[in-house]
């Protein structure tokens, strides 16, 4: 069902004065983002028509634009992502570990995105599994699930790292399966101590390299004095490393996932109002407890459609991440070693042939089986009924 108010409606009436008012300031990325959501599910990017194989009813899709910033295109390849990690679960506690980065850093963040959200995968992962190797700690190769988020729930620039992580690991030498205790996983000070001293000494490697650009109010931390003043009150705060309790089994897990791997900077039901006041959406307020976390907020539409443009990744930026023992090539073997030393079976093999998926929707009207019974191209529209009566019974135009 369509929500009442959409990202696209607001970018479809603000979007082109905000494009000519902000000419030149906005990169190609974002420029394609905007395209993308005004034009999702619309006769610009073509359709197809489907009908009942049973009562005939019939009802026009327009194609999706599959941009991974739309809030429309999201729930499908969250299930499709799930549905491949679903396989590496462990039946062990899991954990949620959240890397942030203070506010002075995350402003530089948002002038080298692709740089510093990298160095920011890099830092959280290689402390997590350096300290989780350490005999003082665990003692072992632990396996991460990361997952960055560049917003706060208020579409403010708050970049951040969340990883799912099994309550324990392999040995050092491979043979056995050492548990995390129940409800403790790895010491959150010491975490964060060796996080801030890999970023900060990365950070300054890059700037030293010329690597960092820097615009408008920011342009002078192009000197490396400015910048190693910008850095100074950061090298002594403490930096945030939050372990959340272990989630309550593995479906857990997988509910978790579904709602924080393809997030947006705003889903369209959080949206409330848009009209001359401006566009009026829920947020929650993190330093609030109870019913008064949930807040309410209104932006003018250039400053909405700001904020959202802020989240926008670079182009081939990877947002979800796998480390340690769920890392690329390696992951296969190191969870058949992690299931025989924890005595348990490994899943199905679905690439067992077998009988084939049915993935023809249910028809509204009857519950029957819809099938396409036309297409049309970019900016055209369907041919409309009648349709030929053999099309209600399945058979080829």
């Amino acid at each position: 069902m369509r929500a009442a108010i959409e990202v696209a409606d607001i970018f479809r009436a603000a979007g082109p004065a905000y494009r000519a008012a902000h000419a030149g300031h906005l990169s190609l990325a974002q420029l394609k983002v905007m395209s993308a959501i005004e034009h999702c599910r619309t006769a610009a990017l073509g359709g197809h028509v489907e009908a009942c194989e049973d009562c005939g009813q019939w009802r026009i899709a327009y194609n999706s634009c599959r941009n991974r910033h739309c809030p429309k295109c999201q729930g499908a390849a969250a299930r499709t992502w799930l549905a491949e990690r679903e396989a590496d679960l462990l039946p062990v506690g899991y954990f949620h570990v959240v890397f942030t980065l203070p506010a002075e850093v995350a402003a530089i963040a948002s002038h080298n995105k692709a740089l510093v959200y990298d160095l920011l995968f890099k830092a959280a992962s290689e402390t997590m599994l350096t300290i989780a190797a350490d005999p003082k700690h665990l003692g072992a190769r632990i396996g991460i699930t990361a997952v960055l988020h560049t917003c706060g729930s208020a579409m403010t620039h708050h970049p951040h790292v969340h990883m799912i992580v099994p309550g324990g690991g392999i040995s050092l030498n491979g043979s056995r399966w050492v548990s995390s205790r129940p409800a403790f996983l790895l010491p959150v000070r010491v975490l964060g101590k060796l996080f801030r001293r890999l970023f900060l000494t990365r950070l300054l490697a890059l700037h030293d390299a010329g690597r960092l650009a820097f615009f408008g109010s920011m342009a002078h931390l192009a000197e490396r004095r400015a910048f190693l003043h910008r850095l100074s009150p950061v090298r002594k705060k403490r930096w945030v490393v939050y372990a959340k309790p272990p989630f309550a089994g593995p479906q857990a897990v997988l509910a978790y996932l579904s709602r924080y791997t393809h997030r947006v900077a705003i889903s369209n039901r959080r949206l409330m109002a848009f009209n001359e006041s401006g566009v009026t959406f829920r947020y929650k307020d993190y330093r609030r407890d109870g019913a008064d976390r949930q807040q309410v907020m209104t932006l003018g539409p250039d400053e909405f459609i700001r904020r959202f443009l802020l989240h926008v990744l670079p182009r081939g930026f990877h947002r979800i991440r796998h480390y340690g023992l769920l890392a690329g090539s390696a992951r296969k073997a190191s969870l058949a070693l992690a299931r025989e030393l924890l005595d348990v079976a490994a899943p199905p093999d679905d690439s067992i042939p077998g009988k084939p998926d049915d993935f023809r929707p249910p028809c509204p009207c009857c519950g029957g089986r819809m099938i396409v019974i036309e297409t049309f191209g970019r900016w055209r529209q369907p041919r409309g009924p009648p349709y030929p009566a053999a099309a209600n019974r399945g058979a080829p135009l």
